[in-house]
């Protein structure tokens, strides 16, 4: 989806803020026992240090990672849809076990227990942030992108395909 790298910050950083608010809303609310309004107040509080860590981890490592191995899965001739559902689901497979590891270091306070603290996290947050990826902050993201480059991607559309783009679905 974003043509430059000045779109690529853009949608990383929306990308990013779908994911870690619900990843720590959801965290919150399975260490509350349920959801509750306050849930979501809650979260901005480690959204400070989450968000800049996901958009860092992803902008400068996971990105490129993610394409390298999703096109050993996919080749740039498959259908766009497979393309940005294998990238989406590397990303997810990276990005989860290293934000897990950080929220277990800054907010669990895991002691010597460390590893089981971490791999727990990582196991409840997995299936829940690769349905949310695909199913929700995926399409919610690219369509609030398109909306806000609506009028540079159709003037950019050069019959470009979907690998000539900078970046799929960062998350």
């Amino acid at each position: 989806m974003p043509k430059t790298k000045a779109q690529n910050i853009i949608f990383t950083i929306l990308m990013a803020f779908a994911m870690v608010y619900a990843m720590i809303c959801y965290n919150i609310a399975v260490n509350r026992g349920g959801m509750t309004n306050e849930v979501f107040l809650l979260a901005f509080h480690e959204l400070v240090i989450m968000w800049p860590l996901a958009f860092l981890l992803e902008f400068f490592a996971v990105e490129k990672l993610s394409h390298l191995i999703a096109f050993r899965i996919v080749t740039p001739k498959d259908r766009p849809i497979f393309i940005t559902l294998a990238i989406s689901c590397v990303i997810v497979c990276l990005m989860c076990p290293v934000m897990s590891l950080a929220a277990a270091i800054l907010f669990k306070h895991p002691g010597k227990e460390m590893i089981a603290v971490w791999f727990q996290t990582t196991a409840i947050n997995f299936p829940m942030a690769l349905c949310w990826q695909i199913f929700f902050a995926g399409p919610l993201v690219r369509l609030v992108f398109r909306s806000l480059f609506k009028k540079q991607l159709e003037n950019s559309s050069d019959g470009t395909s979907p690998q000539g783009m900078i970046n799929h679905n960062p998350y």
